[in-house]
């Protein structure tokens, strides 16, 4: 029998690298794109984005970032913590939002693919272009994400 700690050891000791440091260019096109991703985008629907891919990636670093930024903009503790069941507590969140955590959770999770459900469902709340930067953003978490998880970047750290 293995328990928790074996499955998913968290990480007490330093990162295994800061890209930044390491691969500055990579840190500087990631930073780009993440500037272009979020043209056009409400502030707060781009935390609950970043927020819930966070949680879905397990990156507890920006988990930790995403939801101090979100404190910061103004955002209640109360649809911080009912974001992980969104769809039960979908009265919190307007449809807008609900449309872009959908988006979100099927880019995050592509082997499950974009329905077409999925995909017409943001095209009702987001004119194209709003949409081009939603998939952006969605897919720049994603990679922010990948890079914490994988380096190994703890929580605790990052200050609003």
């Amino acid at each position: 029998m293995t328990n928790a700690t074996t499955q998913n050891p968290t990480h007490h000791h330093a990162p295994r690298m800061l890209l930044h440091e390491v691969a500055p260019e990579v840190q500087k096109a990631m930073l780009s794109l993440e500037r272009a991703a979020r043209k056009g985008l409400e502030t707060s629907l781009i935390e609950l984005v970043k927020i819930r891919a966070s949680q879905l990636n397990h990156c507890a670093f920006c988990l930790d970032m995403h939801t101090k930024d979100a404190r910061r903009l103004g955002e209640t503790e109360e649809r911080i913590y009912l974001l992980n069941a969104w769809h039960e507590a979908a009265g919190f969140y307007t449809e807008k939002e609900q449309a872009a955590l959908a988006l979100t959770e099927a880019v995050t999770l592509l082997p499950s693919g974009v329905s077409d459900e999925v995909y017409e469902r943001a095209a009702k709340h987001f004119p194209q272009e709003e949409l081009a930067q939603l998939i952006a953003m969605i897919v720049t978490i994603n990679a922010w994400n990948r890079i914490g998880v994988t380096t190994g970047l703890a929580p605790g750290a990052y200050s609003a």
